[in-house]
């Protein structure tokens, strides 16, 4: 890896060496130079060839180390504008360009023009068929959205205090304005639910020569909706992207796992409502970003990132009614918080070092992509969703008195896309990249005009992982400013005393479907990037093939004092053991992530986990990588595909 070489001086010092290395990285990035063809003129960042002020990991090591706002302009009017809260896409009755099918659309329908004023027509660009379209209902089924994928501005900072900082950011924008005739855009969300399959056709509309005053990312998307049970050709893989100017259609059969295989009778919940297949892989909140390989980074820090929120109105569980199931708060009072990463130059436009490979920590943390908003909160219970987006940085969440200085506990409800078996009382919350949780917070004993921050207080220095340090509380350490307001309203969901001894999803039982194959995989780095199994990621190469149905038990190693969030995309796993000993809290559940490597876990970190996963109900092709995505695109990532057992390559 490259080193810093150049010691922390003067401020005034500083900031001329950061002006420097932005310009020149924004330069090389501008001109369309690779840093494989750096290496080829001989050039390195920070060896005196690309620039003599330092190294690829100076400027994130300078972001957290040094005074904020030394690299980044300074936030001094903080908790001025609101937190941005995700809108919910609008779904329509119909496409109004050419009418979905199981495959592709007719050809004479392909061209389409939706009114953007960009491109004069859109082309299709899926390919393969909708697998089990006509099992699950076809296009009858299905709620319908269109989505874009564009260009805006986008001022991260205080309006008041740089009313003209508006930086370009890509980001998904819902075609169809709501009753008051907006159209969602920044962070925005779904509201999908068990037993109704969602359609959304996605245009690219980036811009189409995939250069903007930035510099980096590329024009070409692939989104993928993080975790749902979803057929390969809608999973959003590292290798089906598109181009600007055409679109795809996204099939989302929001089923449970085990529906067409191990669970083909459904299962009944205790409460007595059926559905297909097991009811104990129902998942909650999951999100969407994009997935094109060599730039999920870069496509994912410009913006592409949203949720994807699903309920279980269908066994009446996590309803989206506080009135029914669970009685989990709902409606306004149920709110998604994405926390990500910035590093912005003099003039308030993001800058994203393409030559950093370590990973990416910025000096500015946002909150829906805003810097230090302010929740303004009515006295009763709140539903907030975190999600760390990263795209490299680790956080521990936790609230704040600002009168007391008192960290308040709050009422853990799910770990990842899922339920717990039994909600958790904790102080706390850990986050690797891609991991979520979901919290209950009740504000109804505090008095009118309390002030408690929501801060961020693990310590990282660089893209290696956390510290495990524990930061004092301060203004550097607080993201949101949340203000109780005087407004007392009617709240109809459970007490916490209820959440915190009812069960809620169990883990689902191992032993129905033994394990038939045993894997291991090794995260570590080579020749200054990264690799699975000692190897780099090879789009023509498949390492793993599972037979549909069937359960393995992979482990996890990785050394060298990195922290690797990793994520394994069809299915959700179970973890059995760290270091050979049994899971921690952060474990009890179902998931889509998990921290590995010796800096992942607290201080003492996990050089070796194992999970128990079952390949269920689709065919095809899917990747695990991880989720520090600065990795993900220099190399660690592998891809498996599950098959039928008369498959040749079956269990190899």
């Amino acid at each position: 890896m490259f080193k810093k070489i150049i010691p922390v001086t003067s401020f005034s010092k500083q900031e001329k060496l950061v002006e420097r290395y932005m310009k020149e990285v924004n330069d090389i990035q501008q001109a369309g130079v690779t840093r494989r063809e750096l290496f080829k003129m001989g050039l390195t960042a920070g060896v005196g060839g690309l620039t003599s002020i330092g190294g690829a990991a100076f400027l994130p090591n300078l972001a957290e180390a040094a005074t904020p706002g030394i690299i980044s302009p300074p936030c001094n009017k903080p908790w001025a504008d609101p937190l941005p809260i995700p809108k919910a896409a609008v779904s329509v009755g119909n496409f109004t360009g050419p009418e979905p099918d199981r495959g592709q659309c007719l050809e004479t329908q392909n061209l389409y023009n939706p009114g953007s004023g960009t491109f004069e027509d859109f082309i299709e660009s899926r390919t393969e068929e909708h697998q089990r379209w006509d099992e699950l209902g076809g296009l009858a089924a299905c709620t319908q959205y269109e989505l874009m994928a564009k260009e805006i501005d986008w001022n991260f900072y205080s309006a008041a205090e740089y009313p003209s900082f508006n930086s370009k950011v890509w980001t998904y924008t819902d075609m169809n304005p709501d009753s008051n005739g907006d159209h969602a855009t920044g962070v925005l969300r779904f509201k999908a639910q068990y037993g109704k399959p969602v359609l959304m056709r996605m245009y690219n509309c980036l811009p189409k020569d995939g250069r903007d005053t930035q510099g980096f990312g590329i024009n070409q998307i692939s989104p993928h909706l993080h975790n749902a049970h979803n057929p390969p050709e809608s999973d959003g893989g590292p290798m089906r992207f598109f181009d600007s100017g055409n679109w795809y259609d996204y099939w989302y059969p929001n089923v449970r796992a085990g529906f067409a295989s191990t669970h083909k009778n459904g299962t009944t919940h205790p409460n007595g409502k059926w559905c297909p297949g097991d009811w104990q892989e129902t998942q909650s909140t999951l999100w969407f970003h994009d997935h094109r390989f060599d730039f999920t980074a870069q496509n994912v820090y410009k913006g592409l990132a949203s949720f994807y929120t699903l309920f279980s109105k269908d066994i009446n569980l996590d309803t989206d009614d506080e009135t029914t199931g669970l009685r989990l708060p709902s409606g306004e009072f149920d709110i998604p918080m994405l926390f990500t990463d910035k590093v912005f130059d003099q003039d308030g436009q993001m800058f994203y070092d393409t030559f950093n490979i370590e990973g990416i920590i910025g000096d500015q943390q946002t909150v829906n992509f805003k810097i230090k908003p302010f929740l303004s909160v009515k006295r009763r219970k709140y539903r907030f969703r975190f999600l760390d987006a990263g795209p490299s940085r680790f956080i521990e969440l936790s609230l704040t008195n600002d009168t007391t200085k008192k960290v308040i506990p709050f009422t853990r409800i799910a770990n990842c896309g899922n339920l717990l078996p039994k909600a958790q009382i904790v102080n706390s919350i850990r986050l690797g990249v891609a991991e979520r949780a979901d919290v209950i917070v009740d504000f109804s004993s505090y008095a009118p005009g309390t002030v408690i921050y929501l801060e961020n207080r693990l310590e990282q220095l660089n893209g290696k992982g956390p510290t495990g340090k524990i930061l004092a509380s301060s203004s550097k350490t607080q993201l949101v400013k949340i203000i109780v307001s005087a407004e007392s309203v009617v709240d109809n969901s459970a007490k916490l005393k209820t959440l915190q001894t009812q069960a809620m999803i169990p883990m689902p039982n191992r032993a129905a479907n033994p394990v038939k194959k045993k894997r291991k995989f090794s995260f570590d780095t080579s020749n200054g990037a990264w690799t699975v199994n000692g190897q780099f990621f090879n789009p023509s190469v498949i390492s793993a093939y599972p037979v549909e149905g069937t359960a393995e038990e992979w482990t996890l190693t990785s050394g060298g004092g990195w922290a690797h969030p990793v994520h394994i995309h069809h299915e959700e796993f179970q973890i059995t053991s760290r270091n050979g000993k049994a899971p921690a809290i952060d474990d009890l559940s179902r998931k889509d992530v998990t921290r590995v490597g010796q800096g992942a876990q607290g201080t003492s970190g996990t050089s070796s986990m194992t999970f128990y996963m079952q390949f269920r109900d689709w065919y095809g092709d899917y990747p695990m990588h991880c989720h520090n995505v600065v990795h993900e695109d220099h190399g660690m990532m592998i891809r498996f595909k599950i098959v039928p057992p008369t498959d040749p390559n079956a269990g190899k």
